[in-house]
């Protein structure tokens, strides 16, 4: 007699009801919209270390339209890898589609699946897909799990574009709590990627495959909890840079770049939070990661979770508002829209003209606009006859005049301006170098101010719009000139000046008044001004820098430093 387990409460035959047809083509095996789990026997040979020639069990014979247990009815397969097989299906009972996991009953993982399932079935927490039934039943083993047709797979939403700072802290929280929770039950998931984690239409996240997952694939781990802990900051990893935080390509996203390891995300993409950066690093406790600012790292879910609680609360983004478009009158039935329409046969009255100005008022009106007008062309007249006639005495060759200043258009001599104060100027990201900013104006060609190594150059953006310093003068002073000493040669360091308002600018480089620019190749940038400007603040700002090699302070990639700045008025 065959032995029959399982999780869900099981329901009245409903079989003379009409079956339910799944809409197939909208959703994946776990009910992910739009995006579809396709994996090589050779992947799944790769994870597990199991070989997949002929001694391997086969999976099931099945096909589409084959009915399980008279419920579940299979619709389609969209996984068949290393033994087993994975079904859209509908349950027939319940009107509703699920997914199915099926393997033969003498298959070598059949024992453990059945575990797993039976086990992630009694956590019932909703931040996981449920398991609904875990069967053995005529040499099948099978498991029924939730189909969430409203969901969409992380991979699906990492493949438009990073998220944004709040959606990103959102994941990081939720998925955190959730795998704390399931390791407070002894459970844990150990195949925690972006195709198991989904976004509902209501913007909760949800985790599919607890312990099932990695059951099937025969994958197990001494340090769970410091597997799944690793696997979340991967995720917030990803979802800050979309990048793999490891050199190989996964899951449709590109790795790091190889040979410079592990880096914080600020540094691989503009703009990102800070304190996901961090909190990132800190979770990637593994493959040679280190934690982020003296920060212990995070190797237990719990531990990550307090991090995050730890976190000053990221707000959503402001909602931005369409104007609505000006009204504008149109021409179609003008005049005539709503009102009552004349009685057929009826004499409509004709509407009068104005009177033309025909009265003493009209007649003086127009008098008086003739004899300005008469007033203006003569005015204009003799306006440009005596122009034209002084044109004529400073052409005469026979007059001159001697001129006091004989070389008025002689350029001046610039003198030198003090610096006072600096201040690095962060407009996104990170800081570069704040200790080092005195550096560039104390005299000494030996000390500097230096940039971050950035992955890609000479133009710093996407990583970030530019980096720079504000100087202030002391007071306000015609600046006209700078001379700047920069520490690395190559193609190229392109350097913007700029009149700030204050040591910490107010608006961004665009809306400040430029004073020049200048590209070069060479350890020295002069930038000349055609006009001088009046201001107290002049922000150096570094747009394109060189590729640089390795030195005691960097590594190798697109970098300057900065070792003297020197203005002149």
């Amino acid at each position: 007699m065959a032995e029959r387990s399982t999780a869900a409460v099981d329901v009245a035959d409903n079989s003379g009801d009409e079956p339910l047809t799944a809409k197939a083509d909208e959703a994946t095996a776990d009910g992910v919209a739009q995006t579809r789990e396709r994996e090589s026997a050779e992947e799944g040979a790769a994870e597990t270390g199991e070989p997949t020639g002929p001694g391997a069990a086969s999976p099931p014979e099945l096909h589409s339209g084959h009915k399980l247990a008279r419920r579940y009815r299979l619709e389609e397969c969209v996984t068949r890898l290393d033994g087993f097989s994975s079904w859209r299906a509908v349950d027939e009972k319940l009107r509703r589609a699920v997914g199915v996991h099926l393997l033969p009953a003498d298959h070598p993982r059949a024992r453990s699946v059945l575990a797993a399932a039976r086990s992630s079935a009694l956590l019932g927490d909703p931040r996981f897909v449920h398991v609904l039934d875990a069967v053995e039943e005529n040499d099948l083993v099978y498991v029924v799990h939730e189909w969430l047709p409203d969901a969409t797979e992380l991979t699906a939403l990492l493949a438009a574009g990073p998220l944004e700072a709040h959606d990103a802290y959102q994941l990081v929280s939720q998925v955190a709590q959730a795998m704390a929770a399931a390791h407070r039950e002894g459970l844990a998931h150990l195949r925690l990627t972006p195709s198991a984690v989904l976004r509902t239409s209501s913007g909760q996240y949800r985790i599919r495959g607890l312990a099932v997952n990695a059951a099937l694939r025969g994958i197990s781990s001494d340090t769970p909890q410091r597997t799944d802990t690793e696997a979340v900051g991967a995720l917030l990893y990803a979802s800050l840079t979309q990048r793999w935080p490891y050199e190989d390509d996964a899951y449709g996203l590109s790795g790091l770049p190889k040979g410079i390891g592990l880096i914080a995300p600020d540094q691989v993409r503009a703009g990102v939070h800070r304190g996901l950066s961090e909190l990132a690093m800190r979770a990637l406790v593994n493959e040679g990661a280190t934690a982020s600012r003296q920060d212990p790292p995070c190797t237990t879910p719990e531990e990550l979770v307090k991090a995050i609680g730890e976190m000053p609360r990221i707000r959503p983004p402001e909602p931005v508002f369409t104007a609505p478009p000006e009204y504008q009158r149109t021409t179609y039935q003008q005049g005539t829209y709503g009102r009552t329409a004349p009685r057929p046969g009826a004499t409509q009255p004709v509407p009068v003209p104005p009177p033309p100005l025909q009265s003493r008022t009209g007649k003086a009106l127009k008098w008086t606009v003739s004899a300005l007008l008469i007033a203006a062309l003569g005015l204009g007249s003799w306006q440009l006859a005596d122009a034209l006639m002084d044109r004529g005495n400073s052409e005469d060759p026979g007059s001159s005049e001697t001129s006091d200043g004989g070389d008025k258009n002689k350029p001046k001599a610039t003198q030198p301006i003090k610096i006072e104060n600096g201040q690095e100027y962060v407009l996104e990201g990170d800081a570069q170098d704040l200790p080092g900013v005195p550096n560039t104006y104390d005299g000494d060609s030996s000390t500097y101010w230096r940039t971050n190594s950035f992955i890609g150059g000479p133009k710093l953006a996407p990583y970030k719009p530019g980096v720079g310093i504000v100087y202030d003068l002391g007071k306000e002073q015609d600046v006209s000139a700078a001379s700047i000493g920069l520490r690395y040669i190559g193609d190229h360091t392109t350097i913007e000046l700029y009149a700030a308002d204050s040591l910490t600018p107010s608006t961004p480089p665009s809306s400040m008044k430029k004073i020049g620019t200048v590209t070069t190749q060479g350890k020295t940038a002069k930038i000349k001004a055609k006009k001088s400007v009046a201001t107290r603040y002049v922000l150096v700002w570094l747009t394109d820098v060189p590729r640089s090699p390795s030195d005691e302070f960097s590594r190798a990639g697109y970098k300057q430093a900065i070792t003297d700045v020197k203005f002149a008025g």
